[in-house]
């Protein structure tokens, strides 16, 4: 399912127990200097990842200051992050001219300790002759185990301009580990320039005819089920916020299409980014 581009006026884009991906929750969030926001979120652990500006965050008693260090966009600095416990109430309170925040939900019934994120775990692999050039940045990623409960959050950028992202063809849409598990998944994209725009494929099955959303700056798309590669035009640069659910268990394994897994050879270090989500 595609969303596209809208003023959300600080309203969840993707709220709980939503009909498509029921397992994450998601909002952006826009404030000017000392304007302050205040969640909870019953049910779903969070994460809160300013897309740019700085924010002071205090959960439960405890603060985070000046969480984000990043200027005019995604590109314009390192992501920095604090998680929020289930249920949790939150606020966050602007302390640069504007900032514009991602808050990062999955389903979870154990309220765990509020912490920061100030470094992440980066992730390139692919390559320009294979048109899967990628960087990813882990915010909540393989060293948060234990410390979360079901909520992955990442960023994902292409490198160069250009090419696909998210190929071999992957779904995990079915709990059955050790071959795959159940994630809802949530992509908010942006694009440099912002005049740029993308494709988001979604193929319910192998070598059936699926769906295709035409993507810009500011699009969600929301992954229920099915394969789901996505592709930027040439002389554009595309990131994506991505959020995972899981329902079991909190790692990720994906199940390759299997039309294509052979490209799985082919594509430089596409083995141990599949490790950094398990």
């Amino acid at each position: 399912m595609h969303i596209p581009p809208h003023d959300n006026r600080n309203c969840p884009i993707v709220d709980v127990d939503d009909p498509h991906v029921p397992l994450v929750y998601f909002n952006i969030v826009k404030l000017r200097r000392d304007q302050a926001f205040r969640y909870r979120v019953p049910g779903y652990e969070t994460c809160i990842v300013p897309a740019t500006g700085t924010v002071d965050v205090e959960v439960e008693g405890v603060r985070f200051d000046a969480l984000g260090n990043r200027g005019v966009d995604v590109w314009d600095g390192e992501p920095e992050g604090a998680y929020i416990p289930t249920g949790a109430e939150a606020t966050m309170v602007c302390t640069t001219e504007t900032a514009e925040v991602f808050v990062a939900g999955a389903r979870y019934d154990k309220v765990l300790e509020p912490f920061d994120v100030r470094e992440h775990d980066p992730v390139q692999y692919g390559s320009d002759d294979t048109k899967t050039h990628r960087k990813i940045k882990h915010i909540l990623g393989q060293r948060e185990n234990g410390r979360v409960g079901r909520l992955l959050v990442s960023e994902l950028f292409t490198v160069g301009t250009g090419g696909w992202s998210g190929f071999p063809s992957h779904k995990h849409d079915t709990d059955r580990p050790p071959v795959e598990t159940r994630h809802d998944e949530c992509y908010n994209f942006r694009f440099r320039p912002s005049r740029g725009s993308g494709l988001q494929m979604l193929q319910r099955e192998d070598n059936e005819p699926g769906d295709a959303y035409h993507i810009m700056d500011g699009s969600t798309v929301l992954i229920d089920r099915g394969y789901h590669p996505c592709v930027v035009l040439p002389g554009y640069e595309m990131y994506y916020f991505t959020i995972l659910g899981g329902q079991s268990r909190r790692g990720l394994i994906q199940y390759f299409q299997p039309t294509h897994a052979d490209q799985l050879e082919t594509i430089p270090g596409i083995k141990d980014m599949i490790a950094k989500f398990k």
